[in-house]
């Protein structure tokens, strides 16, 4: 399989791609197979889907919005893998609805369980959707980032409130209606019969270091791009993460 161009111009998304590519990787030698089925619920247009896509691998991404799965039919249209990326209307609450149970070699649930009703039945769909061996890879928002954003904003009653209160909103126009901390994550995921693999802090500097010096220092995105990575996996820094990225193994069968 050949490597699509790799969204190094990303801030957001490069930690998240790294770790993921490598882990589907290993997933194709294990099975022997050179394209795995992923399931990305919540996959909007694609951001990972069709890079996904591009890599040979059959993605089905399930997501509630029509106009994002519009989107989503363009973009791989256009990067020419519209051959191996389908698009369903769902949710992950309603999944077995549009997708089939234990089919899946991989799942994406990235930027979902904020805004659904009962995050600890997302992750466990997530995890039924996949076969055994299969890898989760779970992204959501995190509770310390958004405290420290708030706080150096000078927004300091805005980070108590977000400190202290259940669902880690700064308040009532708070955009998100939910954030975790590591260890609510890995507590849902081990809940669901999953392994935690590793734990990564995505995000720990980037929204932080104002965007002029990282569009005008020469050499500045890959710098940075270098010191998130090497961040991201200490656990010092996940507490002060914007987004938590959690992947996880589904036991294999046993004879």
């Amino acid at each position: 399989m050949s490597e699509p161009m790799r969204p190094r111009a990303s801030l957001r998304t490069a930690v998240v791609w790294d770790v993921l590519k490598d882990t589907l990787d290993r997933r194709v030698k294990a099975t022997g197979r050179e394209a795995l089925d992923i399931l990305d619920t919540g996959g909007g247009s694609g951001k990972f889907a069709v890079p996904l896509a591009g890599l040979g691998h059959r993605v089905t991404v399930v997501d509630p919005s029509p106009n994002a799965l519009f989107a989503l039919e363009r973009r791989a249209a256009e990067a020419g893998v519209a051959d191996l990326v389908r698009g369903v209307q769902g949710d992950i609450h309603g999944l077995f609805d549009v997708v089939d149970r234990g089919g899946f070699d991989a799942v994406l649930c990235h930027g979902v369980l904020e805004y659904v009703e009962d995050p600890a039945e997302g992750v466990r769909n997530a995890m039924e959707a996949l076969r055994p061996a299969g890898v989760l890879s779970l992204l959501a928002a995190g509770l310390g980032g958004a405290v420290l954003a708030r706080a150096l904003a000078g927004h300091f009653t805005e980070a108590r409130r977000a400190l202290t209160d259940p669902a880690g909103r700064w308040g009532e126009g708070d955009p998100v209606p939910r954030r975790f901390t590591a260890e609510q994550l890995t507590e849902l995921v081990t809940a669901a019969g999953a392994e935690v693999v590793a734990v990564h802090g995505v995000r720990v500097f980037a929204d932080l270091v104002p965007g002029v010096l990282v569009d005008t220092e020469p050499g500045a995105v890959d710098a940075l791009l270098k010191l998130e990575a090497a961040a991201a996996e200490l656990p010092a820094f996940h507490s002060v993460a914007t987004q938590l990225h959690i992947l996880a193994g589904k036991p294999a069968q046993h004879p």
